[in-house]
């Protein structure tokens, strides 16, 4: 188990170890994934994120019925 402290400003330095293993460098971006059983996965992003855009599949479909189309065509 690796450890790092919350500072002030609620930020932390990500370990060396977790660095080295994500391959994470200055300027990099990362994603927190919260996950149903309160457990977060932490992941280096990439310029497209097909693991998280396929998770956002199932979110967007609020407004695609035959009905809505019909509703929105004019707009």
């Amino acid at each position: 188990m690796i450890h790092t402290k919350l500072t002030s400003k609620n930020q932390a330095t990500i370990p060396k170890e977790i660095r080295e293993k994500l391959d994470l460098k200055a300027g990099d971006r990362i994603t927190f994934e919260i996950r149903a059983d309160g457990s977060i996965q932490l992941r280096k992003s990439r310029p497209f994120d097909l693991e998280y855009t396929k998770a956002l599949e199932s979110t967007l479909d609020e407004w695609g019925s035959k009905l809505d189309e019909k509703d929105y065509e004019d707009l």
